[in-house]
């Protein structure tokens, strides 16, 4: 499935990033170079250093993704994995344990982001979650450029991402 040139990349419940495109890789980071058990999207956003400037509206952008992921909590109480990644989270970032303690429960489908990108600069991506039918625990996830600049600064990252790289997996 190709995307290209939107950044796109699938995840599971749990924030695991299963595959993603090039202009993803190219917008966020290398994913391929990290670590398997580095490949989530919340572990990044809290504990990896080049994604701690990455949204400008960073506590709201974690605040979401925690009572997402409390909602997957909820669904799935059994889910060892995800205990553990909860687990994790809490010892290793006081912003998180704080979050979790909330409990909310919110899951978005859809919404805007404001990021800065290291390269291009600031920019701002509407973003889409898509569930496949047949793989209730996955989720596609596209961005879009939400204003003329923005699509400036992924048209950039797209040409970018258009460069052969070893270490992408191709969505």
């Amino acid at each position: 499935m190709d995307l290209s040139p939107l950044p796109a990349m699938l995840i599971d419940h749990r924030f695991d990033i299963l595959a993603w495109n090039e202009e993803m890789a190219g917008l966020m980071l290398d994913f391929g170079a990290l670590p398997v058990e580095q490949r989530n999207t919340m572990w990044l956003c809290l504990c990896h250093p080049a994604m701690r400037e990455f949204y400008r509206e960073r506590e709201r952008v974690i605040s979401e993704g925690i009572a997402d992921l409390r909602a997957a909590w909820a669904a799935r109480p059994d889910d060892e994995s995800l205990v553990d990644l909860v687990g994790e989270l809490t010892v290793h970032s006081p912003e998180f344990a704080a979050l979790w303690e909330r409990r909310d429960v919110r899951v978005n489908g859809r919404g805007r982001k404001r990021l800065h990108h290291p390269r291009v600069g600031p920019l701002a991506i509407d973003f889409e979650v898509l569930n496949p039918l047949g793989e209730p625990d996955q989720r596609l996830i596209i961005y879009r450029a939400a204003d003329a600049a923005s699509q400036t600064a992924l048209d950039a990252i797209s040409r970018e991402a258009a460069e052969p790289h070893p270490t992408l997996r191709a969505l």
